[in-house]
C-alpha cells in the first residue's frame, strides 16, 4: 500500500523527540533499533557515546502518517543543518484539536505564526524545540 512518511535526522535527540511526538499525538514510538543492534560492517567502531543513538524508530502521528527517524552520527562526519527544508503540514478536522497541536507544539518554540485567519481557512506554523517545522492547516466548512 502507497503511504506517505516523513523523515528525520536527530543529533542525539531522536528518541527524546518521538516519545514526545508519541504524548501529543496519543501514539506510541514503534521499536527503536539502536546503532549496537546493527551488525559489525567495514570501518570503525563506532564510540560507546554514540551506540545507543537511534539507527531507527518511528512514530504515526495523524490520519495514518508515519514520521521515521535517526540519529546522525558526528563520528562518521554527519552534521545536522537546520534549515526549512523539512516542514510537516497537518490538517486536522477542527480548529480546536488544530488549537490543542499548536499549544503542545510550539511549546518551548521559535520562529512561531499564530493560528491566524486565511482565506482558506485556519493557518499556522511553528519550529517545534527540536528545530522540526510544523504547518497547521484547518479548511472552511463547504
Amino acid at each position: 500500500m502507497a503511504r506517505v512518511t516523513t523523515y528525520l535526522n536527530f543529533e542525539g535527540t531522536a528518541e527524546e523527540a518521538f516519545r514526545f511526538y508519541a504524548e501529543v499525538f496519543g501514539t506510541s514510538v514503534g521499536p527503536i533499533l539502536r546503532m549496537a543492534d546493527m551488525p559489525a560492517g567495514p570501518g570503525p567502531e563506532l564510540p560507546e557515546e554514540e551506540r545507543n543513538h537511534v539507527m531507527h524508530a518511528t512514530v504515526e502521528i495523524l490520519a495514518g502518517h508515519v514520521l521515521m527517524a535517526t540519529d546522525m552520527l558526528a563520528s562518521m562526519g554527519h552534521h545536522l543543518v537546520v534549515g526549512n527544508n523539512t516542514t510537516i503540514n497537518l490538517e486536522p478536522d477542527t480548529r480546536e484539536e488544530a488549537e490543542r497541536l499548536y499549544a503542545a507544539l510550539s511549546e518551548g518554540s521559535s520562529d512561531c505564526f499564530p493560528l491566524q485567519e486565511m482565506p482558506w481557512g485556519v493557518w499556522g506554523t511553528c519550529l517545534d524545540r527540536y528545530n522540526v517545522r510544523w504547518m497547521f492547516n484547518v479548511a472552511n466548512e463547504a
